[in-house]
């Protein structure tokens, strides 16, 4: 029985720590003006070594953002690559707004896909918050 128990508070220990890791990136309160937000990425389930692939992304504006680029993160176990950029293409602002960007890596393994954007905010160029989607690269 505490076996049981201490499983069980483990379990959601781990599952708070997760929760609060993914809310830490992405900000709760209302956008300040010309503030672009990143919510999600959406990788493909199946990603192959070698081969481009498209990743969506979703974000909340105020106004219609100006988008430079996107970087991005690969994070394993141990290191932490990047940041690669890349330009953004398709975007569709809305709310939540979209757009795609392609990716590509040689590297086999289980990732951390890390991207944030630079904007155009001001007359200035600004970077967003960070997003993450695990992906698995075959």
């Amino acid at each position: 029985m505490l076996r049981k128990f201490a499983a069980a508070r483990s379990a959601l220990l781990v599952a708070s720590c997760f929760a609060i890791a993914s809310c830490a990136t992405v900000p709760t309160g209302p956008l300040a003006p010309g503030e672009l937000r990143l919510l999600k990425l959406q990788p493909p389930e199946t990603i192959r070594a070698g081969v481009p692939y498209d990743v969506l992304v979703s974000f909340q504006a105020d106004g219609a953002p100006s988008i430079s680029r996107a970087c991005f993160f690969w994070s394993g176990s141990i290191y932490r690559e990047g940041p690669y950029c890349f330009g953004v293409r398709d975007v569709e602002p809305g709310s939540p707004g979209t757009f795609k960007v392609r990716l590509r890596t040689n590297n086999r393994g289980t990732y951390t896909l890390n991207g944030y954007v630079e904007y155009f905010r001001d007359g200035k160029t600004d970077k967003s918050n960070e997003v993450s989607a695990w992906i698995a690269v075959q």
